[in-house]
């Protein structure tokens, strides 16, 4: 039996689309970048730090010391190590939380930390400890 008309212009369309994406293939083949050097790339970094690669006009040319560049994450600065507070919680089983005088935190203590005996509303100092559910205090102090 002979091939209906649709079956025939279905079976020129699926031909035509093969054809295509080979055409389509052969094309991204010849004009990838994959495997070029850098120097074969050049690219240009715009006032807003956005790559392009069209160079920039000389107008605007922004000069700068490369030793100024700092690489990596911003140093950490020194915290003083005792700092001081108000004792603004104490339980009867011997913890409590101490309000940090600069950053108004509360950080925790237990009374085995201390050196004397403390009471609410007392003025320490004491010694910040990262411990695993958060800062706690050590080796507290009260002030006069």
């Amino acid at each position: 039996m002979a091939d209906s008309f649709s079956k025939k212009e279905n079976f020129k369309k699926k031909a035509q689309k093969a054809k295509e994406k080979a055409q389509k293939r052969e094309e991204r083949k010849t004009s990838n970048n994959k495997g070029k050097s850098l120097d074969d790339m050049i690219m240009y970094v715009d006032a807003n730090g956005q790559l392009t690669s069209t160079p920039p006009d000389n107008s605007n040319v922004e000069e700068f010391d490369i030793n100024s560049i700092q690489l990596g994450a911003a140093p950490i600065e020194a915290e003083e190590t005792v700092k001081t507070g108000i004792i603004t919680f104490l339980s009867e089983k011997g913890y409590g939380f101490i309000t940090e005088d600069n950053s108004k935190e509360n950080v925790f203590f237990h009374t085995n930390n201390a050196t004397e005996v403390l009471k609410k509303g007392n003025k320490v100092s004491y010694e910040k400890e990262k411990s695993p559910k958060g800062f706690s205090a050590i080796d507290i102090k009260i002030v006069k």
